[in-house]
């Protein structure tokens, strides 16, 4: 298969690239850091609605999942707060479903996630910036018995997770009675699906920005009266975490055409399972190497480097690990 992004998908991401560098999701993130944990940033969200971002998966804005895999990107390369995947998901959900609120949040006028049932019954899984949430979409069911419930005004649970650069929550199935919306079927394995892919995609976002500041590193970092870039072991090394995050990025390209394409369920899942195992362990093996060559610096609390990593951590562990996906693969 051959496929890459078009001129209009690298507009897209140039664009939003430039935006996040002028308003620095990472030096936002720092204020929060000893104060209260970080919220969305309105003028982001501002943004992004008034570009038509968080409706790009509805019928009037007629966007892809790989127009979104660009910017799922960009925004975990600069830390972004604003989950926008999940936002986006969010509002085509609601749409589909023909909830009232599917306009709001398509506009930016409120803001949606989307969860599920977890293995804890009176707790949702988890949801990025649960206190910045006005709603969250619960998707449940199979086949023909596939639903939508929507939650307004959840009550949450907050959790502690080391990932610093976004908060994240659990809503309380138990708080109040559900009102189910109907949900064509094989909604809800494609929203799993496209889940998953979209957090894979944070996650090399972030480890791409790794292997920048590495190479950076590398290169003005010197022993012995060289450039510790100048090392054999050290260009192993960054020529290895280049690897991984150009493979995990075209694996998750393939994944997120998939969602758009694939002429069954089983080519779309078995498409998603094999690039976010991938991805999210070569986004892992990226952040430990950027780790070890930045040497002692990149241990301490002022380097941004273990905010990526911290973000890394946390995206690994959601939307189903790498063991999951991989076991996915064989069953």
């Amino acid at each position: 298969m051959e496929f890459g992004l078009s001129t209009e998908q690298q507009q897209l991401a140039e664009a939003e690239r430039l935006w996040l560098v002028r308003h620095d999701p990472i030096a936002r993130a720092r204020d929060f850091l000893d104060s209260a944990p970080i919220s969305v940033d309105r003028a982001a969200v501002a943004h992004a609605a008034d570009g038509g971002l968080l409706g790009l998966l509805t019928a009037d804005i007629g966007g892809s999942h790989m127009d979104l895999a660009v910017l799922g990107e960009v925004h975990g390369y600069a830390a972004s707060s604003l989950p926008v995947a999940d936002l986006a998901i969010a509002a085509g959900l609601l749409e589909l479903a023909r909830a009232p609120h599917a306009g709001a949040s398509a506009e930016g006028q409120a803001l949606w996630g989307v969860t599920w049932e977890s293995a804890n019954p009176a707790l949702s899984a988890p949801v990025p910036m649960p206190a910045d949430m006005d709603g969250v979409v619960l998707i449940g069911g199979a086949g023909d018995g596939e639903y939508l419930a929507v939650v307004e005004n959840p009550q949450w649970v907050p959790m502690r997770t080391l990932d610093v650069t976004r908060s994240w929550g659990r809503v309380r199935l138990n708080a109040a009675p559900l009102r189910r919306l109907p949900l064509p079927a094989g909604s809800v394995g494609l929203t799993h699906d496209a889940m998953a892919v979209h957090r894979a995609l944070d996650a090399i976002g972030a480890a791409s920005r790794l292997l920048d500041m590495t190479v950076v590193y590398a290169g003005q970092r010197q022993q012995f009266g060289v450039p510790i870039g100048s090392f054999q072991a050290v260009k192993h090394h960054c020529a290895n975490m280049a690897i991984g995050v150009e493979a995990g990025r075209s694996t998750l390209w393939a994944a997120a055409l998939a969602l758009d394409t694939a002429t069954t369920p089983q080519e779309r899942s078995h498409a998603a399972s094999a690039a976010v195992a991938y991805a999210k362990a070569a986004a892992a093996e990226v952040a430990s190497i950027a780790l070890q060559v930045h040497g002692g610096i990149g241990f301490t609390w002022e380097h941004d480097l273990h905010l990526l990593l911290r973000r890394i951590k946390v995206d690994q562990a959601l939307n189903g690990t790498v063991a999951e996906h991989r076991a996915a693969l064989v069953t």
